[in-house]
């Protein structure tokens, strides 16, 4: 796996990859906060420059990237972080939660990377799923195989690219909670917010 391509946008990732960064990363927090100690650690694979820890100050949020560029820039803002590969990093201690965003392709095998993935994860993994891209029902069985279960998929109907006007904002958190009206946006654009339980 290389992330060279990374290393010159590390600087201004959060920045540059999100219209409303602020916005964006709330939300992404927002949906792994629940059932979730306070000071319960969150690991994130795939960290960036770390931007997600900022809205998520009540935990222990630790990140891991490949991209040692995306390392530093992690580490000074804040973050311990640390270089490795998603497919071969242990933490130190077991996690709560294991987190991965924007970076599931690089799982170089689903089911492997998730059973890894549950060998050190006490509560859950939350990750982004775009439909589009991946079938969702062989994810499904990806993750029961190895041991997850409980898996909820939301709908997180924040763009990435444009900057939406507050009520927009708003109508958007909605139309996340519409059921069949979701599901059709979807097959055009947006993706999932999939959280699933650890295996006990």
């Amino acid at each position: 796996m290389t992330t060279e391509k990374y290393t010159g946008s590390a600087e201004r990732w959060s920045r540059e990859q999100y219209a409303d960064s602020a916005t964006y990363l709330r939300r992404r927090a927002e949906l792994i906060a629940p059932g979730l100690e306070r000071g319960a650690t969150i690991l994130d694979l795939a960290c960036g420059d770390g931007g997600l820890a900022a809205f998520l100050p009540e935990f222990d949020y630790r990140g891991v990237d490949l991209n040692e560029a995306m390392v530093a820039a992690a580490r000074r803002n804040g973050v311990q972080a640390e270089i490795g590969d998603l497919n071969e990093y242990v933490p130190p201690a077991p996690v709560a939660a294991t987190t991965v965003f924007r970076a599931i392709y690089y799982a170089r095998d689903r089911r492997a990377f998730f059973r890894h993935v549950a060998s050190y994860t006490r509560r859950k993994l939350v990750f982004d799923l775009n439909p589009r891209q991946y079938d969702v029902d062989e994810m499904l069985a990806d993750l029961a195989a190895a041991g997850f279960s409980d898996v909820t998929l939301r709908p997180f109907f924040v763009p990435q690219r444009v900057q939406l006007p507050a009520p927009a904002v708003v109508l958007a958190r909605a139309l996340e909670r519409t059921g069949p009206l979701a599901r059709a946006i979807l097959r055009a654009r947006f993706t999932y917010i999939v959280a699933a339980s650890a295996p006990s």
